[in-house]
């Protein structure tokens, strides 16, 4: 079953170095840093799937949603 997690990804940066930080409301514990907005968004994905396989692994009962018929999703392109 495919489900829809939607990410928040903020940029920061510190000492001149910029990093992506990418959280969830939709997946409690889902936290993940990369260098760019591409390796938050591969992190976030293998982080997600290690918590929805705890959760299955622990019989914990969360609530997915359904991926919907519309919905949004950014291009980011460089110009």
């Amino acid at each position: 079953m495919k489900t829809l997690i939607k990410l928040r990804i903020e940029k920061f940066v510190e000492q001149e170095e910029e990093y992506f930080v990418a959280t969830s409301n939709d997946l409690e514990g889902l936290v993940a840093e990369g260098k760019t907005i591409e390796e938050v968004i591969e992190i976030a994905q293998d982080v997600a799937k290690r918590l929805l396989q705890l959760e299955k692994e622990t019989d914990s009962k969360i609530k997915v949603k359904d991926i919907p018929s519309i919905l949004e999703y950014p291009l980011i392109m460089e110009v």
